[in-house]
């Protein structure tokens, strides 16, 4: 009778601890895998002197911010793809809604309500606001707040853009 209980009890502890982690990683706070070099040199950095190995950045998504849709601009977030609602996409959000966007093609956006635009650090290789448009508000998954790896980059993650509307060096 004894192994019976201690399993039941071991079972329960289980499905317990398995519940509130998925509470907290589904309402406060997760961790996911960056990929690609889209949001370069924020996340994934490369360089010459590296060799051909690039490992994925690991990083703290909050998802406090999604109570009320408090964003800035300069927030990395996570978001899923307008166009495949499985994918997640990770870019930063440089306009606002009613902000006004300068496209490089003169023309002139201006941000529908509940709606964001949202770029890649590396414009070179990122499909974002540029070709899809603005993105709604309510594809935002959470906020990324920290690097949690590689031990060399862990950190806050700097969500400043200067006024020429580029990444500070």
């Amino acid at each position: 009778m004894a192994s019976q209980s201690f399993i039941w009890n071991l079972a329960k502890t289980y499905f317990t601890a398995g519940l509130i982690g998925l509470t907290v990683s589904d309402r406060y706070a997760s961790f996911m895998a960056v990929r690609g070099f889209s949001m370069s040199p924020t996340f994934n950095p490369h360089d010459k002197k590296t060799s051909g190995i690039v490992l994925d950045d690991y990083v703290l998504v909050e998802k406090l911010c999604l109570e009320k849709y408090k964003f800035s601009q300069g927030d990395v977030v996570v978001f899923r793809s307008p166009t495949n609602y499985k994918q997640k996409n990770v870019k930063r959000i440089t306009a606002l809604p009613g902000d006004w966007i300068h496209l490089s093609s003169f023309d002139t956006v201006k941000i529908p309500k509940g709606h964001c635009w949202v770029e890649g650090d590396n414009a070179a290789c990122s499909e974002d606001s540029r070709s899809h448009g603005p993105i709604p508000l309510g594809l935002i998954c959470g906020r990324i707040t920290h690097v949690v790896w590689p031990p060399q980059r862990i950190g806050r993650v700097d969500g400043k853009i200067t006024e020429e509307g580029t990444l500070p060096l």
